[in-house]
């Protein structure tokens, strides 16, 4: 599992999954299909007689063919947008120049300098420490109340700056363990049958299902905690000029994410109630594995250091504008000169420069390691960067949302809002939430203009909802882990997710408007 986690493997092709015989004939289909329609979908599209410019027209076809290649992946997702960026220069829409000019931008930075600390925080098993400490806490182990909402927060605070995937995978270990124990409980007490199946117990679904849907919810926290934060947060910069720092982020998503938790747990609880309450065991086995961990190596001392070091400084233009005002000279000084992106490579640096042992010149994080961070999410970001770019140079994003405001007679932002929403968690319910922010929020920005509407609540609810998708497997990484477990039937799946789709959505609808407002974004 360590290395499967660590390998970078977020794009992978059918060959290297393990899939169940029905899950592979419906993949094999998808991506078949792909193949076919989005070549079709974009030469009928370009054949259609538009009263477009032609730069419009062929851009439009285009996108067509990638959003069908984003669904469907016949090729890994990144590629899809690569093929796209090269089509638009094959076709003279743009000069190459123009088209991947975009991929300078400085959020690409960011997502590097996040990932690789994430990687160190991995690679040194921070991740497990921490949850192991925090359920070694007095009285956590005793209740599986406690234990559940105990991995859920913890699950939920590393999400918001590591991987939503990794933070599960790195955390199933400790959960299946804590599992064996409360099952083993069970059958000396009496409470299930002798020849019981401990893969059907509802203290390991809800213990599960917490671990992945607590790593979306904590991931919307902060711009780099899941990439459709960031590519959003890209396009809603990009289309309104007006930048959104990682201090006004937390600010927006905190009440959301804390609001999203509290529902998660009663949700949970309610339809996955423990067969018991009380428990023992659980703090032995917890103190056994922390004290097999041993003390806190140089190597995690340095990633924490590089961490909190990187967050600080992301969070200080925040700091001074709430204590010292955005008029004041100290803000000015620190938010042109604490640049993101900039900050995020210097702390990602320190982790090579931090030595584990100096006499073999052994820095915390090697090249090796660090090579190892996702670069398809990269490319992925920066393709959909370009293509919102494209879309507002062109002025097609303009003629997009002009057409969808006269058809469906869209003019408010709560009908806008409450549509992005619900077709961003549609979207990312049937592929990958990534994909799902870079389809949804180029259609809602251009949609609210044309509207006269001000985009940054349609289009951040969009973005929230796109890190949704808790009814099945395939809708996130994190689900397929924990329902690849064995512990977590299909129909709970369904059954919790939708419940939770409908209670998140809910809350985004209604709290969005309200912290973008308190925050002061888009006025």
């Amino acid at each position: 599992m360590r290395e499967a986690l660590l390998g970078g493997k977020t794009f992978r092709s059918l060959s290297e999954q393990k899939l169940s015989p029905r899950e592979e004939r419906f993949e094999r289909a998808r991506m078949t299909s792909g193949f076919i329609l989005a070549p079709a979908i974009a030469i009928i599209f370009a054949l259609i007689p538009l009263d477009l410019t032609y730069q419009q027209h062929m851009l439009a076809a285009v996108l067509l063919g990638v959003i069908v290649l984003w669904i469907t992946e016949p090729v890994p997702i990144p590629i899809g947008g690569l093929l796209g960026v090269g089509v638009v220069v094959v076709l003279g829409i743009v000069p190459a120049a123009d088209a991947v000019g975009p991929f300078g931008s400085s959020t690409i930075f960011t997502f590097i300098g996040a990932f690789i600390l994430a990687q160190a925080m991995l690679q040194h098993g921070i991740a497990q420490r921490l949850a192991l400490t925090v359920l070694s806490l007095p009285g956590v182990g005793k209740s599986v109340y406690r234990v559940i909402i105990a991995f859920g927060l913890i699950t939920c605070v590393l999400s918001a700056f590591v991987s939503n995937t990794a933070t599960v995978a790195m955390l199933m270990p400790t959960a299946l363990g804590i599992l064996a124990v409360i099952a083993e409980l069970l059958q000396s007490r009496g409470i299930v049958k002798p020849d019981f199946d401990p893969l059907r117990l509802r203290v390991g679904a809800a213990l599960l299902l917490m671990l992945a849907y607590g790593a979306s919810v904590g991931g919307l926290l902060t711009p780099v905690g899941s990439p459709p934060n960031l590519i959003g947060r890209g396009l809603i910069e990009e289309a309104t000029g007006e930048k959104i720092s990682f201090g006004q982020w937390m600010a927006v998503a905190l009440p959301i994410c804390v609001a999203m938790f509290i529902v998660l747990a009663v949700v949970l609880l309610l339809l996955n109630k423990p067969e018991i309450r009380k428990i023992e065991g659980v703090e032995e086995y917890v103190k056994k594995e922390l004290a097999e961990l041993g003390p806190v190596s140089r190597a995690e001392k340095n990633t924490l250091f590089a961490f909190g070091l990187t967050v600080l400084l992301w969070l200080l233009p925040a700091f001074a504008a709430l204590f010292a005002g955005t008029d004041s000279a100290i803000y000015e000084f620190l938010d042109s000169r604490l640049d993101e992106g900039i900050v995020a490579v210097i702390g990602a640096s320190l982790l090579f420069i931090l030595p584990v042992d100096w006499k073999r010149r052994e820095p915390t994080l090697t090249w090796s390691q660090a090579a190892k961070i996702d670069w398809g999410t990269i490319i992925l970001f920066g393709c959909g960067i370009i293509f919102g770019s494209l879309l507002a140079d062109t002025g097609l994003a303009e003629t997009i949302g002009t057409g969808f405001a006269d058809t469906l007679g869209v003019t408010s932002m709560l009908t806008i809002t409450i549509v992005s929403v619900i077709l961003a968690i549609l979207i990312s319910e049937t592929t990958s939430n990534t994909a799902a922010a870079a389809v949804i929020v180029p259609i809602v920005i251009p949609l609210c203009q044309a509207a006269g509407i001000d985009p940054f609540v349609p289009a951040m609810a969009a973005t929230f909802a796109a890190s949704f998708g808790f009814m099945l497997p395939v809708s996130t990484p994190q689900n397929a882990i924990v329902y690849g477990t064995g512990a977590v039937p299909i129909t709970k799946m369904i059954r919790t997710g939708f419940t939770f789709d409908i209670a998140g959505a809910i809350l985004i609808i209604v709290l969005a408007p309200v912290m973008i407002s308190v925050v002061g974004l888009g006025q």
